[in-house]
């Protein structure tokens, strides 16, 4: 199985960019504690960050054909990108939305998320474990779908 793990504007910031919401865990402790956990299991992982809605399309796009499942953390696109939600759409591989912090109880524009619809599952809150939670998810989604 692969996965790919795609994440959107300033999730490279983690650690640094309002630590009290994100926390203080670096993007360089995300992507090692998801690596770990994915090849501890046997899946093979990929990860890619891009400020630039366009890099993430194409990205989604790559990915068609050459993926089993998508990790995305969409970032503010999320509340504002129909262009992702229409790669998700076209590629047609399942996908789990995940963001870091509880987007439920923050500021009402991000109660809107475009790309929900486009996707098998929603982790909201859980901090960087959102990120293996989903792992996890499309391990068993995945192998339910054979």
């Amino acid at each position: 199985m692969k996965l790919l793990v795609i994440n959107g504007p300033n999730i490279n910031m983690l650690g640094i960019r309002e630590p009290d919401i994100y926390g203080k865990e670096t993007y360089k402790n995300l992507i090692d504690t998801v690596k770990v956990y994915a090849e501890n299991k046997g899946i093979e992982i990929e990860f890619y960050q891009s400020n630039h809605e366009g890099d993430l399309v194409d990205k989604i796009q790559w990915a068609y054909k050459r993926i089993d499942g998508i990790i995305i953390n969409p970032a503010a696109y999320t509340h504002t990108s129909v262009a992702i939600l229409d790669a998700v759409k076209s590629v047609n591989i399942p996908t789990v939305e995940v963001h870091i912090s509880d987007v439920s109880a923050r500021e009402d524009f991000r109660q809107i998320s475009y790309i929900r619809s486009a996707c098998v599952k929603t982790i909201s809150g859980h901090s960087i474990n959102g990120y293996t939670e989903a792992v996890d998810f499309l391990t068993e989604y995945l192998g339910n779908e054979n």
